[in-house]
């Protein structure tokens, strides 16, 4: 593999905003940043938890969309997988999730800097399972004529 567009500082400065916002929610909020339970809590609404919740997803879509448009090079097509194999995919993930009692988001960003065991042991699982399946999805998709 090789790494064709090396951004270091870049990467540095998102990782510091996602760090900056991830602490801001928990201090101000007293709640931890995982997107699946954000996103949990805005269907069905709860009318205490709504606006913010409203907000933290609204500004995820419109921060693509800025970035989409200022630098549209930089978004690409993770794969050219079939909308059915990607909606199918993101269903696997939010039964994932559930099962898991979070996402990688709220266990790798926010458990793991509280040192939770069971974000550790969530981490680990995820990190495996993605490992697995990026191995084994090549010869799948072979095996099924994707």
């Amino acid at each position: 593999m090789t790494i064709v567009n090396f951004t270091p500082l870049s990467a540095l400065a998102g990782g510091l905003l996602i760090g900056l916002s991830a602490s801001a929610l928990l201090l101000l909020r007293g709640r931890v940043m995982g997107v699946s339970g954000i996103l949990g809590g805005v269907l069905p609404p709860v009318a205490s938890d709504w606006g913010w919740r409203a907000a933290f997803l609204l500004g995820m879509g419109c921060g693509g969309g800025i970035l989409l448009t200022v630098q549209p090079q930089v978004v690409v097509s993770p794969s050219d997988r079939t909308l059915l194999a990607v909606a199918v995919a993101g269903v696997l993930v939010g039964v994932g999730t559930r099962l898991g009692n979070g996402c990688t988001s709220g266990h790798g960003v926010c458990g793991l800097t509280r040192f939770s065991t069971r974000s550790l042991a969530a981490v680990l699982t995820f990190m495996l399972t993605g490992g697995i399946a990026a191995t084994l999805a090549p010869s799948f998709s072979a095996l099924v004529g994707g």
